[in-house]
């Protein structure tokens, strides 16, 4: 037998404004998300409504409404891990991914800092020299602000002295934090960046001077991370005077990264993981490692790949994640370092324009990344160069009638006279792999292979008009969805799409939903139109 309580809820009797009782009202409601608000029952007719102000008295009988519970004011900044913005000092828990290329720049950063949020420069692919110029930038504007940033740390399997040598250049011009991105195994240069600076305070717990975000998508991965570095890699850079003692001993007792992006279905690199599945397992593995390691602080996790409308990212909190992190979306922003046509394509997109294609850095490995395939013939153009390489031992062996319609309609160059700079580009940057390619001629088309897919990596960002149909624009669906979702709106236009007005939208957009979805489950009939809040112009500072 259900027994009927809600005769002795206590009453709720209004003030000036009336409560949001239709569907119209309750729309309204929901966008008042920073003031608290009352959850009430209107007694005649059983709906379930929102009020604002007004008085609760349980001893009124005479007012119509029951007060079911009162929930307080949501703010944007609330959704994720209050912990996120303590230690990093960001008002937000929004991060503005690492695109590579350079493609996020100082001038996003900055903005991103300067409205409470974080961003990472997108120093992967960028010499050591450019990424001293980035890092150079964004000190100038953010040194003494204590607003946060940081600098990408890309996984080089075929060059670890890179890697190495990107951490020198951080230590060197002061990079605390960096967003390691791309490993699948744990590296020296990953765990010397996490390590260096670690001391223990006189409470005992471990400061440490850089933090490290791991972007994951699998878990074996994640664990790597999620536990102390292995003492074989600690003793091996004590040896080599890259840590301290001190610091190896602290190592092993802290995880490499604090911080984990769990990035699911994205530009680039992906595994084509969806979110909903991906999150949870991750988050259970980090519960049974901090519940084995006793770890002193929690283990943070964020979450990427996908979130391009304001429901992506309330889905995200939902599940779990401390933070959020776009990539593809702010590609097509102002403060981009993308040329405007390539902005323009991106503007264009719908969320299924994308597909999978052979990634230049990994080629050899079959590793593929997700780029726009609307307006290129990069994808296409590059599986037929991967499907050669598969079939053919060397340049050699191409067959004459394959061999010029590669020539024609990819290289439109002969392949000898692309072999021949490629040479010269190795024999000067990378002696040891120009000597490999000269003693086996599969690494040779390898490397002849690479040239175009370096190159079409390159000429979107000059905006080479000729080779439009070559373009490699690395982009995931989430911003096909975020064209579909500012339709009609001032964030419609590339030039309107300033970084932080799509971030602050999209957190305040989610806050909204969020606050929809809590009135839902207790009875409130929120119309489905709630859910789908306009972008709007914010303030940004």
């Amino acid at each position: 037998m259900v027994v009927d309580q809600s005769a002795a809820l206590p009453r709720w009797t209004p003030g000036e404004e009336p409560p949001a009782l239709t569907p119209q009202a309750l729309r309204r409601a929901v966008h008042q998300v920073r003031s608290p608000a009352h959850v009430i029952q209107e007694e005649s007719t059983g709906r379930v409504g929102i009020g604002f102000g007004g008085r609760i008295d349980p001893h009124n009988a005479s007012s119509q409404f029951r007060h079911i519970t009162t929930l307080p004011g949501l703010y944007p900044e609330w959704l994720g891990d209050r912990g996120f913005g303590e230690i990093h000092g960001a008002r937000f828990p929004y991060v503005g991914g690492a695109m590579a290329n350079g493609i996020a720049s100082p001038e996003m950063v900055v903005a991103l800092a300067r409205a409470g949020m974080m961003g990472f420069l997108g120093t992967a692919g960028l010499s050591l020299d450019e990424i001293r110029d980035y890092v150079t930038a964004t000190r100038s504007e953010l040194d003494g602000t204590g607003l946060p940033w940081g600098a990408n740390l890309i996984h080089s399997p075929q060059k670890p002295e890179l890697e190495m040598a990107t951490v020198d250049t951080f230590f060197e011009l002061g990079v605390t934090t960096a967003s390691a991105s791309a490993f699948m195994d744990l590296t020296p240069a990953v765990v010397r960046f996490a390590a260096t600076g670690l001391r223990r305070l006189h409470d005992g717990t471990i400061e440490r001077r850089h933090r490290l975000f791991a972007k994951i998508s699998r878990p074996e991965v994640a664990e790597k991370f999620m536990r102390p570095a292995p003492d074989r890699l600690l003793q091996s850079l004590v040896e080599s005077n890259q840590l301290t003692k001190q610091e190896a001993a602290l190592a092993a007792e802290v995880p490499v990264a604090e911080d984990l992006t769990v990035e699911s279905d994205s530009g680039g690199h992906t595994d084509n993981r969806p979110l909903s599945a991906l999150f949870p397992v991750i988050s259970r593995l980090r519960d049974r490692i901090q519940r084995e390691q006793n770890y002193r602080r929690p283990i943070r996790l964020g979450a990427a790949g996908g979130l391009g409308t304001p429901s992506a990212v309330a889905a995200a909190f939902s599940l779990g994640a401390a933070f959020v992190v776009t990539g593809s979306i702010n590609q097509a922003c102002v403060e981009a370092a993308q040329s405007e046509a390539v902005k323009e394509m991106l503007a264009d997109a719908a969320f299924s324009d994308v597909v999978m294609a052979p990634a230049g850095d990994m080629f050899e490995m079959g590793v593929e990344v997700q780029v726009l395939q609307r307006g290129t013939m990069f994808p296409s153009r590059a599986k037929k160069l991967y499907d050669v390489y598969s079939r053919y031992d060397g340049i050699e062996q191409i067959p004459d009638e394959v061999r010029r319609q590669l020539e024609d309609q990819i290289f439109r160059d002969d392949i000898d006279a692309i072999w021949q700079k490629t040479r010269s580009y190795f024999q000067k940057n990378d002696p040891d792999e120009a000597r490999r390619a000269e003693e086996d001629p599969k690494h040779r088309l390898a490397l002849v292979c690479r040239w175009y897919l370096g190159l079409s990596s390159k000429w979107p960002l000059e905006g080479n008009e000729s080779r439009r149909l070559d373009y490699q624009v690395w982009m995931g669906p989430a911003q096909g969805a975020f064209n579909d979702w500012v339709e009609g709106s001032f964030l419609e236009e590339p030039a309107q799409r300033q970084v932080a007005q799509v971030g602050l939208n999209l957190m305040e957009a989610a806050a909204i939903i969020t606050r929809a979805q809590q009135f839902r489950t207790y009875g409130a009939a929120v119309p489905a139109e709630a859910f789908d809040v306009a972008p709007r112009c914010l303030a940004t500072r």
